[in-house]
């Protein structure tokens, strides 16, 4: 258990760091409200001057609040050389969902998260064009921050009732062949599809029960939902039902991976 002094520290830190996202969600948005280039990075992936500009923002933010922590951005992987001698580093994903901001359908986001010994245990993610902010901890839960700023904490729901479809959200970007496979086995559902950290954090809520993820994502798109996800009572594992892990950052890809809402995880599934 954190005894008082780490709670009040860990709420201090998470406060800062979710006014950093917010900020650079800001500066997003005013490359959003105009015309703007696209590049392609090495790998294919795009990039915009708003990937950059709150790369800079969250990065200038972070070193200063916290010096001794390295940090690992998806727009900066060559200088990051490891956790510290604590085993802590922040990872980050400046513009969660670069595909679905040129599309102009809302559904992006900014991604902040403290890893420690392999494991998020600080989470932020903001939404900006949705005006959405969800924020964990471990030891102080998961929140939605409100249109008023006040915290309201969120949970999961449990796993849906024999004879009730699962709510299942897919990615509006990456289909993947397996998928049809994978809700097979399920049995009876819905899916809605959603691009970024969005689909775990509307699990985080409770308005959906479980996001399958099969193909390449990296660890900056997923470690800050999974804080929330954990801290709101969901699980994010591997077909193995291992949690994702973060002890090896220079392994920047993810294995496929499902979000789970509820408590119970159906066999079939896997």
């Amino acid at each position: 258990m954190l005894n008082i002094t780490t709670k009040l520290l860990k709420s201090i830190l998470l406060e800062k760091v979710e006014q950093l996202a917010v900020e650079a969600g800001e500066a997003i948005m005013q490359v959003y409200c105009r015309e703007f280039a696209v590049e392609l990075k090495a790998d294919h992936s795009p990039l915009t001057e708003a990937d950059k500009a709150a790369h800079v923002i969250i990065v200038r933010g972070l070193q200063a609040l916290t010096p001794d922590v390295p940090v690992l951005s998806e727009e900066d992987t060559q200088r990051f050389e490891g956790a510290n001698a604590d085993g802590f580093y922040w990872l980050v994903d400046p513009l969660d969902g670069t595909k679905e901001f040129i599309k102009r359908n809302d559904e992006f986001t900014v991604n902040i998260a403290l890893i420690e010994r392999g494991q998020p245990v600080l989470g932020v993610v903001v939404a900006p064009a949705l005006s959405l902010t969800y924020v964990a901890a471990s030891g102080l839960g998961a929140f939605k921050i409100a249109v008023d700023g006040k915290y309201v904490a969120i949970h999961t729901d449990p796993a849906p009732l024999e004879g009730q479809p699962w709510r299942v959200l897919g990615s509006r970007s990456h289909p993947d062949p397996r998928m049809a496979d994978w809700l097979a086995a399920l049995g009876k559902h819905s899916v809605q599809p959603m691009g970024s950290s969005l689909k775990s954090c509307l699990i985080a809520e409770g308005r959906a029960d479980v996001y399958p993820r099969f193909g390449p994502t990296s660890l900056w798109d997923t470690a800050a939902a999974q804080a929330i996800v954990e801290q709101a009572g969901g699980r994010i594992v591997t077909c193995e039902g291992k949690p994702l892990d973060y002890s090896t950052p220079a392994q920047l890809l993810n294995p496929d991976f499902v979000v789970w809402g509820g408590s119970v995880l159906p066999s079939p599934a896997y």
